[in-house]
C-alpha cells in the first residue's frame, strides 16, 4: 500500500460514496416492494451475471478462488452477504440520511480494527481527522442548528447499521492481505467475481431463510426492475471496484474517511427529490469532511 493520496486515488474513492448514497435512497424507496434480504440477493445475482463475461477465467479448475476458498468465502460473507443485507434491513425502519450518518463512524472502526487485529498504529493526525470529519457529519445531522442534536432519536435500523459498519471495516482490512491469490487480484473483475460467487451463495441462503420465516411478497414492476439494475451496476460492481482499488492504494483507514461523504450526498439527493435546494450548512459540512480527509492523509515526519 502507498499511503500517499494522489488526485487520481481521491477521484477513485469519491465514486463509492456517491453511488452508496444513491443505494440508500433507492433502497428506502422500494422498501415495501421487495424484502430486504431478497433485494440483496437479486442485486448480487445480477452483478454476478455482469462480471462473468470479463472475469470468468478465475473460475477455472485450480484457480485460487477455489484453493483459497475460505478467504473468498469470508470476503463474500462480509462484503456481499452481510453488509448489504444489514443495510437494506436498516432501511426498513430508518431513513437514508440516518443510515448513512451512522455509517459515518466507519473511520473510527477502521482505526480500531486495524489496531486490534492487524497491529497498525493509530497516528494523531488520523484521530484529529476523524474528529474533524465527524464534525462535518454532525453539521449535516443538525442542519446547522446544534440544538437539533438534542432531539435526535435512533431506531432499530440505526443499530443494524452500526453492526454493518463494523462488518465493512473487517471486510476492508481483509482486502489489504496479499496471499497466494495475487494473480487473481491482478484482474479487478476476477477478484470481485471470486468474492461475488461466494457472496451470492451467502445472500441466497439469507433470502431463503427470509422467505421461509416471513410472509413477504414481491411487487414486480418497472420501478423494482430499474432499482435492481441500478444497485447491481452502480453501488455493487462499480463502487466495489473503485473501493477495492482505493483501499489497495492507500489502505482502509484513509479510504474510510471518504465514506463520511455518503451522508452529505444522501442528504443532497433527498433534498433534490423533494425539490429543495442545498443550504450553507451543506457547504460547511463538505469543507469539514474534506478537511478531515486531508488531515488524516498527512504523513508523519521522519
Amino acid at each position: 500500500m502507498n499511503e500517499r493520496m494522489s488526485p487520481g486515488t481521491a477521484a477513485l474513492l469519491l465514486i463509492p460514496p456517491l453511488l452508496w448514497a444513491g443505494n440508500a435512497v433507492v433502497g428506502r424507496a422500494v422498501a415495501q416492494m421487495v424484502p430486504p434480504l431478497t433485494l440483496n440477493f437479486l442485486r448480487w445475482a445480477v452483478a454476478l451475471l455482469l462480471l462473468l463475461p470479463v472475469g470468468y477465467r478465475v473460475l477455472r479448475a485450480g484457480s485460487a478462488v477455489w484453493r483459497e476458498w475460505r478467504r473468498y468465502a469470508v470476503l463474500g460473507l462480509l462484503g456481499v452477504g452481510l453488509y448489504n443485507s444489514l443495510q437494506y434491513l436498516a432501511l426498513h425502519t430508518s431513513t437514508p440520511v440516518n443510515v448513512t450518518l451512522v455509517a459515518a463512524s466507519m473511520p473510527v472502526w477502521m482505526l480500531i480494527v486495524g489496531r486490534v487485529f492487524h497491529g497498525v498504529a493509530i497516528r494523531p493526525a488520523q484521530v484529529a481527522g476523524s474528529v474533524l470529519s465527524l464534525a462535518g457529519v454532525a453539521v449535516v445531522l443538525s442542519q446547522g442548528n446544534w440544538e437539533q442534536l438534542l432531539t435526535l432519536h435512533f431506531v432499530a435500523g440505526d443499530l443494524l447499521m452500526v453492526l454493518a459498519t463494523i462488518v465493512w471495516a473487517f471486510y476492508s482490512w481483509q482486502l489489504t492481505r496479499v496471499p497466494a491469490d495475487a494473480p487473481v487480484r491482478a484482474h479487478w473483475a476476477g477478484f470481485l467475481l471470486g468474492q461475488v460467487v461466494y457472496g451470492v451463495a451467502w445472500s441466497g441462503l439469507f433470502a431463503a431463510l427470509e422467505w421461509g420465516l416471513t410472509d413477504w411478497r414481491i411487487d414486480w414492476g418497472w420501478p423494482l426492475a430499474l432499482t435492481v439494475a441500478f444497485v447491481a451496476v452502480g453501488p455493487a460492481v462499480i463502487a466495489f471496484r473503485c473501493w477495492g482499488a482505493g483501499v489497495q492504494r492507500v489502505g482502509p483507514t484513509l479510504a474510510g474517511f471518504f465514506n463520511n461523504l455518503t451522508p452529505l450526498i444522501a442528504a443532497l439527493l433527498s433534498l433534490g427529490l423533494l425539490g429543495e435546494h442545498p443550504r450553507i450548512f451543506h457547504a460547511l459540512a463538505f469543507a469539514l469532511i474534506i478537511g478531515g480527509i486531508v488531515l488524516s492523509s498527512r504523513q508523519p515526519r521522519e
